[in-house]
């Protein structure tokens, strides 16, 4: 497990985003690296080092936002399974219903001093947020129409 460093923003961020997200009716889901020492999550469910994980409250069972890690036990194909995530893995949080969230770069990992970066969705795009692999639902990933990325960086 990764030792949390005095000043780190990602846990506070972390949790701030989530308790956000739920207050507006969102579902807030993380994207994090698999390959990231200490990270405990199925697999299976990952695709190209990454997965996406619904961390709502509905979703998990006995869920912790602390310092150093996310964990929270899961459902996957009906499976209960207990996930554990470093908070330096997580590389982002958005919210499923509105794609509105925040991008840790991955060259920040374990420096965590970089700046996040606010996303939401582009203004008239009707595309859905991005492709999820989590422990409610695995749908296919819907791109959008235009070809181009329907988030856009907020400064």
């Amino acid at each position: 497990m990764a030792d949390f460093e005095a000043g780190s923003q990602r846990p506070y961020l972390l949790r701030a985003m989530h308790e956000w997200m739920t207050d507006n009716g969102e579902t807030p889901h993380v994207v994090v690296d698999v390959n990231a020492a200490g990270v405990q999550v199925p697999l299976e469910y990952a695709r190209d080092d990454k997965i996406i994980l619904n961390i709502s409250y509905a979703a998990t069972s006995n869920i912790d936002l602390s310092n150093e890690l996310i964990s929270f036990d899961g459902r996957f194909s009906g499976v209960r399974r207990r996930v554990q995530i470093p908070v330096d893995a997580v590389l982002g949080i958005f919210a499923k219903d509105s794609g509105q969230g925040m991008i840790f770069s991955e060259e920040s990992a374990g420096r965590d001093r970089a700046s996040p970066v606010m996303i939401e969705r582009a203004t008239g795009d009707s595309a859905a947020p991005p492709e999820e692999n989590s422990q409610l639902e695995k749908a296919p990933a819907e791109k959008p129409a235009s070809g181009k990325s329907h988030l856009r960086i907020v400064k």
